[in-house]
């Protein structure tokens, strides 16, 4: 085999492979003979079948499949020889083949750029730690109160109103007929939020105990069935109960109900979970901080395939007319995660960090644990989907690199309160440049104490 260096511009090099006609013939030869214990011919024994009869009738297949075999050795050899760091997969063109006659092909290659890398001293950051006002946790257990009032019954003859919880069964119809999922036993809803049915809740205000209510709505226009989206249809409700909502007074046996030892526990339980909010959104920032100043001091040719492949994968379901309006910034953006990504594997290889399979289990276990009830679905999820795990993977192996980065460079700590938080948060988010990603932002913790989603018990974990 011989091997030249034919172009060589940038990162990509141009090999020029020649393996003579003997060589070939050897392979060839070789393979004919292996084939005589596999093929079974008419009129010959299992593995008598002359190698002149197998080259007569399979020739050509058994040709290509010989050269397919050299191409990938000689390649993987030649590459190996020049000592190419590859990255991605190379091109084969090939020039001259054929039975009797040398192979002569050229093999282009993208190699990975050098990376020296910068000493540590020249970077800096800042890990903010937030001070939660008392009056937010407050507030946000008062929240909490809310969310899980407690009913008590009202009197038979005392009629609903809104805020009041009404307790009934229902049957429906759509044009007198019945259909999947139109009858319902001992159905909950909370007057005035309008949860059920649009419409459905301000026809139960009035209402009594034991009354029966006919109260007619139209269904969702994305009801499961399409022939009967935005239908008008009739319920006709017997009303089994109804209930005040009752203060829920914050005491000790609240907060055991939320979880908590005592109302002093539960006060620390939800300022680490604000805290918590806060760190996760402020941690987005350093970590922006960080990979900005290592893309701004490191400069180095980008292989063209790697930018090539993230172009198409940040533009994949982009119309057209939207590709070329933004074509220079996804360009941009493409380049930048790239050089990104050949700076922090190059640190990961330098410090030896790696991501083993304990970790991985370990993360997927924490993510069981934060979605109670919902365990099975987080393995089977995982199980069925191994990009899944391959993204996970990903971004252990990235929050490894950058953990080790804050431990080495100059990092300042900076406590905030909730309010200065709040501003950095906001400042961070605002629109910068038109080529900001989604995926730049972080979620800003404003108004926790609002939060509309109703908690489970409070977690110690």
């Amino acid at each position: 085999m011989k091997v030249e260096i034919q172009s060589k511009k940038g990162l990509r090099t141009s090999l020029s492979i020649s393996i003579d006609k003997e060589s070939i013939q050897k392979k060839l030869n070789e393979r004919l003979i292996e084939l005589q214990s596999e093929v079974s011919l008419k009129g010959f024994r299992p593995g008598k079948v002359p190698p002149e009869v197998i080259k007569n009738q399979f020739g050509k297949a058994v040709y290509g499949e010989v050269i397919d075999k050299i191409l990938k050795e000689s390649s993987s050899k030649a590459i190996e020889e020049k000592k190419i760091r590859i990255v991605g997969q190379p091109k084969i063109d090939l020039k001259t083949f054929g039975e009797g006659k040398d192979l002569n092909y050229v093999l282009e290659i993208d190699s990975l750029p050098e990376i020296k890398l910068k000493s540590f001293e020249n970077f800096k950051s800042t890990e903010f730690k937030v001070k939660v006002e008392k009056k937010i946790i407050e507030d946000r257990i008062k929240e909490i109160a809310i969310q899980n009032k407690n009913f008590k019954d009202k009197k038979d003859n005392e009629k609903a109103e809104i805020g009041n919880q009404v307790i009934f069964d229902y049957s429906a119809t759509v044009d007198g007929k019945k259909f999947e999922g139109s009858e319902g036993k001992g159905v909950q809803i909370e007057l005035g939020k309008d949860l059920f049915l649009k419409g459905f809740d301000n026809q139960l205000v009035g209402a009594k105990k034991n009354d029966e209510k006919t109260i007619e709505v139209n269904l969702p226009s994305n009801h499961p069935k399409k022939e009967l989206a935005n239908k008008k249809t009739k319920f006709i409700c017997k009303v089994l109960n109804i209930k005040r909502a009752d203060e829920t007074k914050i005491n000790d046996e609240f907060a055991k109900n939320m979880g908590a030892k005592d109302l002093a526990d539960l006060n620390i339980l939800v300022e680490k979970q604000i805290s918590s909010q806060y760190k996760q959104a402020l941690d987005s920032i350093t970590k922006k901080e960080i990979l900005d100043q290592l893309e701004k001091n490191h400069n180095f040719d980008l292989p063209k395939n790697l930018v090539d492949n993230e172009l198409a994968n940040i533009t994949q379901n982009l119309k057209k007319e939207d590709k070329d309006r933004h074509k220079d910034n996804n360009e941009k953006l493409a380049k930048s995660r790239i050089k990104l990504g050949l700076v922090l594997n190059e640190y990961a290889e330098k410090n030896n960090l790696k991501v083993n399979e304990e970790e991985i289990k370990s993360e997927i276990q924490k993510q069981t644990r934060n979605m109670p009830g919902q365990e099975k679905m987080v393995m089977d999820y995982y199980q069925k989907n191994p990009n899944a795990i391959q993204s996970l993977r990903g971004m252990l192996y990235e929050d490894k690199i950058i953990s080790f980065l804050k431990s080495k460079i100059k990092l300042t700590s900076k406590t905030l309160t909730n309010i200065e938080a709040e501003k950095i948060i906001s400042k961070f988010n605002q629109p910068k440049k038109p080529e900001s990603s989604k995926s730049d932002k972080v979620k800003s913790t404003k108004s926790l104490s609002k939060n509309k989603t109703k908690p489970e018990k409070i977690s110690k974990k």
